[in-house]
C-alpha cells in the first residue's frame, strides 16, 4: 500500500455511514468525507441498480475532484415486495429522501398482510483509484419485523433482524452490527483489496 492510497475519500455526507466505515477500516487508512474536500453539491445517483449508483457516485467525485475515492449504495430487497424498495430504499416514502420514519412506516404498511417477511440488505462499494473502478458486494439476509425495536443504528435498522440473531440491527452495538452487516462485509472486501496494492 502506497502512502498516497492510505488517504481515501468516502463519497458520503452521512455521518452514520462515515462513522461505520471508519470503525471497520481501523486506523490503517485515513477516510475523508466529501466535506473534507469541499464537495457540497448533490452527487448524482440516478442509475437503475445499486451497483451502478455506487459507480456513478465514485466516478463523479474522482473525475471532478481528482481524488482516489469510494462510494457505497445500499438497498433493502424485500421478498414479498418483489425486491422493493431496492434501488429506491433511501427515497421509498419521499422522492427527496431523508424520511427514515416515513420509509419504515410505508414498509410496514406494505407488509401488513404478508406471510413472507424475508428480506436482505445489499451494499455495493465502488472504488476508483487512478481512474480504475473496482466493486465489492456485501449481503445480509434477515427478516422485517412487524414493529420497530431498538434506538441505535439508522435507516431501516429498527425493523431488520439479521438471520441468526434475536435482535434488530438497532438493538446491536456498532461493533456487533459491523461484524455481520452488509456494509461491514463489503467494506472488509474493500480493505482486503487495498491491502494487496
Amino acid at each position: 500500500m502506497t502512502e498516497k492510497l492510505k488517504k481515501l475519500v468516502f463519497v458520503t455526507n452521512n455521518p452514520h455511514k462515515l462513522e461505520e466505515i471508519r470503525n471497520i477500516a481501523g486506523d490503517r487508512f485515513q477516510i475523508c468525507s466529501l466535506k473534507d474536500i469541499g464537495c457540497c453539491e448533490e452527487i448524482p445517483e440516478t442509475a437503475d441498480t445499486i451497483r451502478e449508483n455506487a459507480l456513478m457516485k465514485a466516478r463523479y467525485v474522482a473525475e471532478k475532484y481528482g481524488v482516489d475515492c469510494f462510494a457505497d449504495d445500499t438497498g433493502l430487497e424485500v421478498t414479498a415486495l418483489g425486491g422493493a424498495p431496492g434501488v429506491h430504499t433511501a427515497r421509498y416514502a419521499s422522492a427527496s429522501g431523508h424520511d427514515t420514519a416515513g420509509n419504515m412506516q410505508l414498509l410496514l404498511h406494505n407488509l401488513a398482510d404478508a406471510d413472507d417477511r424475508s428480506a436482505r440488505f445489499v451494499t455495493w462499494i465502488a472504488l476508483v483509484i487512478d481512474g480504475k473502478a473496482t466493486t465489492f458486494e456485501g449481503v445480509c439476509e434477515g427478516t422485517i419485523l412487524e414493529s420497530m425495536h431498538g434506538e441505535g443504528g439508522f435507516g431501516y435498522d429498527p425493523v431488520f433482524r439479521p438471520d441468526g440473531f434475536d435482535v434488530t440491527f438497532a438493538q446491536m452495538s456498532g461493533d456487533r452490527k459491523n461484524a455481520v452487516s452488509h456494509r461491514g462485509k463489503a467494506t472488509r472486501k474493500l480493505i482486503d483489496y487495498l491491502n494487496t496494492l
